[in-house]
């Protein structure tokens, strides 16, 4: 089980007990909006990298989107998803005024580039 349905279903099983209405709920399981980027780069060997970059906004109803982004070569869009959707949760929880937004990229830190290298 991937980790966008283990949230949904839990998040299911939270509406039921608190007696969510079933278009309310759907609702709050659709993120407010997704953005897929990617970028082709050109490496020191002259051939291209292709970086792909994937942003969820679950939730701005509470406030502004609260940033976060996770830097892993293997990071899918569903994870992506279910950890912007846990997030709209917290700060929910928390009495946070931030709506809730996660993003990735693909990257291998090991393998930059010299020209963008730390002095």
């Amino acid at each position: 089980m991937n980790a966008l349905v283990a949230t949904n279903r839990n998040f299911k099983l939270a509406a039921r007990l608190l007696g969510l209405d079933s278009k309310l709920e759907k609702s709050l399981l659709i993120p407010f909006r997704e953005i897929k980027v990617e970028c082709t780069i050109p490496k020191d060997d002259g051939s291209l990298a292709s970086f792909v970059g994937f942003r969820v906004q679950h939730d701005n109803a509470r406030g502004p989107v609260k940033k976060g982004i996770r830097y892993h070569p293997e990071v899918d869009p569903d994870e992506v998803n279910a950890l912007a959707q846990l997030m709209t949760w917290k700060t929910a929880v928390a009495n946070i005024p931030y709506g809730s937004v996660k993003g990735r990229r693909t990257e291998q830190h090991r393998r930059r580039s010299q020209a963008f290298a730390d002095p």
